[in-house]
């Protein structure tokens, strides 16, 4: 009898894992084209032969912006390939089994199908986050609602969710705000994320959450139903270093106009620099040398710029407290039902899972795939 017709009703069918092989593939070959593998390979190339280069090091600023690019290219590249080898393997044993006829091989193979799937969704996930600030560290609020202790001790089992995801994902964490429930739980709490995407993740947790449950503090054994809202955000730099390329400043110069002595009217000493991506213009025209003229100019930009990008940082901080007031107790984003079923479900997206033990232990990665992939269940 063949491993297939032995097996045509177990997890281990051969179809089944056929089928599961072919549709991995193709993820990774939309996968391939989604993180520019091609285009980033050639671009390393190029990248290897600039820092190459005698001359190389000798702009200071140049060359560490472009080892920048080359690292992250690296970890992109890497990213793929890791999980592209991971499926070559599985695929060499499957049809190693296959022609073997080996039944044990084939168990083998569907557990390492299914942490390629998990893989393969990571990377998913990752192509999603394109944000600027989505590379950004988190900063997380977890506020307890209407419902007493029973909504506070949901707060803080929203809390341990979060921090067994981030240990989960070897992110560190720490607590900078807590403050505690009068019998049990928090009544709210802050802390931050820091680890690759941490803000990214997150985001998709930002809303309302809802629990029924018995409640173990109601000697009645009643059923009640709490609330508990997140609050996810960046957490931004404070400091703006305001770094100039040369290559985005046009450089002008004239006549001076004004008193300068003889030399004024008699030499293009006066400079004026317009920054191509801000469009902010500076000029300086009172000194007699043109690089005196242009150092000074440059000081004006650096201070120019300076103030336009802080107001854009406020700006942004502005938009994060207007996001974080839209938050209302009717915008629920998910419902953790224990009785009279054990489900839970996230609203947005219809994704359910059955195992409250695992979500409450920091498995959320199905909802937040979901979430930023934009598939409906």
């Amino acid at each position: 009898m063949s491993i297939a017709s032995a097996q045509s009703d177990s997890l281990f069918n051969v179809s089944f894992l056929e089928r599961s092989l072919k549709t991995l593939e193709e993820k990774l070959e939309k996968l391939r084209g989604r993180f520019e593998v091609d285009i980033s390979e050639k671009r390393l190339k190029e990248i290897e032969e600039i820092s190459s280069k005698e001359d190389f090091y000798k702009d200071i600023s140049y060359s560490k912006e472009i080892l920048i690019e080359k690292s992250a290219i690296e970890n992109k590249i890497k990213t793929f390939y890791s999980v592209y080898e991971e499926f070559k393997n599985i695929k060499d044993l499957y049809d190693i089994s296959i022609e073997e006829n080996d039944e044990k091989m084939l168990e083998e193979i569907f557990a390492g199908v299914k942490s390629l799937e998990k893989s393969v969704s990571s990377l998913e996930m990752d192509t999603t986050l394109s944000g600027k600030d989505d590379k950004l560290d988190a900063i997380v609020e977890i506020h307890a609602g209407s419902g007493g202790t029973e909504s506070m001790d949901f707060a803080n089992m929203l809390l341990r969710m979060y921090l067994r995801w981030a240990e989960r994902r070897k992110f560190k964490t720490a607590i900078m705000e807590f403050n505690a429930g009068e019998e049990a739980g928090v009544k709210s709490v802050t802390f931050t994320v820091h680890g690759k995407y941490a803000y990214g993740y997150l985001k998709a947790e930002s809303g309302v959450h809802r629990l029924v449950r018995i409640s173990p503090f109601d000697a009645n054994k009643r059923r009640h139903t709490s609330f508990a809202s997140v609050f996810v955000y960046p957490e931004i730099d404070d400091s703006i270093d305001v770094v100039i390329d040369e290559k985005d400043v046009k450089i002008d110069t004239y006549r001076s106009s004004g008193a300068g002595g003889q030399h004024v009217n008699t030499t293009d000493s006066a400079v004026r620099l317009t920054h191509i991506p801000t469009g902010i213009v500076v000029a300086c025209q009172n000194e007699r040398s043109q690089h005196k003229n242009k150092d000074s100019a440059y000081k004006l930009l650096r201070a120019r710029l300076y103030d336009y990008y802080k107001k854009k940082q406020e700006e942004e901080e502005d938009k994060v407290n207007k996001t974080k007031k839209e938050i209302s107790w009717g915008s629920q984003i998910r419902s953790y039902t224990l009785n009279p079923n054990r489900v839970i479900k996230d609203h947005r997206t219809g994704v359910t899972i059955y195992d409250d033990k695992s979500v409450f232990d920091g498995d959320i990665d199905e909802f937040i795939s979901a979430y930023l992939l934009g598939v409906r269940a």
